[in-house]
């Protein structure tokens, strides 16, 4: 059986959106599925790791279209992108505006057409059973819409995120006209595609509405997280956060509890480090200043997956945060899974109710703390530093390997088959 997969990160992109389906196309051969992968050639990803091209299975075919993008020329070019600031938008006011109100659902939607040609010749001359494709970029989708109307191929959309209920939407300003484009083009993916994926239990019940079939399958970890190799952990009361992080997950009142107990205990400010393993947000970086952590912080920036492992491994505490948005319920970070490997507790900050509070909970990895529970907060922190101070700081996790990529490929395989 034969899938052809449209997606728009692909090694060697790094980050996070990149990992789901090179995890999927390393695995799904195992499952008599011989995935077809469609992506773009010649583009410049904001964020590369070309540690992960060693990933991709060297049997598979790649399909490669080049593709132009407004972003290069208006929005930011690779070297900036590199360096700055976090934000699925521009930083630029108006250039946000022109992005989310011109460029719809994305700017890679001026992909769709020379794709849909390309794809539409392919599939004509080679046997496929089932095209995926995830997004975000929802661009993704209206490729293989327009795929499935022109030679009714069965279809799977892959919601990695929401679409029209993105949070970080707001940042576009969109118009009354934008916003009603974005809903029609999604609710003409949810209504024909033959299978809705999605990441979440949360999101399944808001795509429950709009699509008559939808599925869940969430991330998960590799066996490069899982090593038997001897670590040493950090020798501070270190409080890792790996990935990106922008200003919607902004721990302001993480920042205000250190801050108290700083002053409180002159022990526990020598003790603490707060590591920042990827690029952040300057309104962060203004919070930590503010609250008088700059000297306690260490700033590390972007690293290659690996290397984003290593520094889990050894962390005292694992940082989660989940941004306080509306329905943040439905927000299941890709790094969890791979958090929960590391063996080490897991302090989160995000909704105390939804599909991270019962993964921890049920996994016994670590604890979630509302957005406004200052009390809890405290109590937490305070907790996890005795246990460091007394050499006990330490997780027993279990059932997590529900989570490994292999078993959640195998789910995936047996919804390929059952379309």
């Amino acid at each position: 059986m034969k899938v052809l997969i449209i997606t728009y990160y692909w090694p060697p992109a790094g980050g996070s959106g990149v990992q789901r389906w090179l995890k999927f196309v390393k695995y799904l051969q195992n499952f008599d599925v011989e995935p077809i992968v469609y992506t773009v050639d010649n583009v410049n990803y904001p964020k590369e790791d070309k540690t992960l091209l060693h990933e991709v299975p060297a049997s598979i075919k790649i399909l490669k279209q080049a593709i132009w993008e407004p972003t290069n020329l208006l929005f930011w070019k690779k070297k900036e992108a590199q360096k700055g600031d976090v934000s699925n938008a521009v930083n630029n006011g108006f250039l946000s505006f022109i992005r989310g109100n011109f460029f719809i659902p994305d700017p890679k939607i001026f992909w769709v057409n020379s794709s849909v040609k390309f794809l539409q010749q392919y599939l004509k001359e080679n046997k496929v059973d089932v095209v995926i494709s995830t997004g975000p970029p929802h661009s993704m989708h209206l490729i293989a819409h327009k795929l499935k109307q022109k030679i009714n191929i069965k279809w799977i959309a892959d919601f990695r995120d929401p679409w029209s209920n993105l949070y970080y939407n707001e940042e576009f300003k969109q118009l009354s006209f934008a916003k009603k484009k974005n809903e029609k083009l999604e609710n003409s993916v949810f209504k024909n595609a033959d299978c809705i994926l999605t990441v979440s239990n949360s999101l399944k019940k808001e795509f429950d509405q709009k699509a008559t079939r939808v599925e869940v399958i969430t991330n998960g970890f590799d066996d490069e997280v899982v090593t038997n190799t001897l670590i040493t952990l950090d020798e501070k009361f270190s409080i890792s956060y790996i990935g990106l992080l922008p200003k919607q997950s902004n721990p302001k009142l993480l920042f205000k509890v250190l801050s108290t107990l700083c002053l409180e205990d002159t022990d526990f400010k020598t003790d603490l480090k707060l590591n920042f393993i990827g690029d952040i947000s300057q309104d962060v970086k203004q919070e930590i200043i503010k609250d008088g952590l700059l000297e306690n912080s260490n700033f590390i920036g972007y690293v290659s997956h690996k290397e984003a492992i290593e520094y889990q491994k050894k962390a005292q505490v694992l940082l989660l945060l989940i941004p306080n948005v509306e329905k943040s319920e439905g927000i299941l970070t890709g790094k969890l899974f791979e958090y929960l490997t590391a063996k080490r507790p897991i302090l989160a900050m995000g909704p105390e109710t939804g599909d991270l509070s019962e993964i921890l909970k049920n996994t016994n990895a670590g604890v979630v703390v509302g957005f406004d529970n200052e009390a809890k907060l405290t109590s937490e922190i305070r907790n996890l530093y005795q246990q460091y101070k007394t050499g006990d700081l330490q997780v027993n996790s279990k059932n997590i390997e529900q989570f490994h990529r292999k078993k959640l490929t195998k789910s995936l395989s047996e919804i390929i088959k059952n379309l």
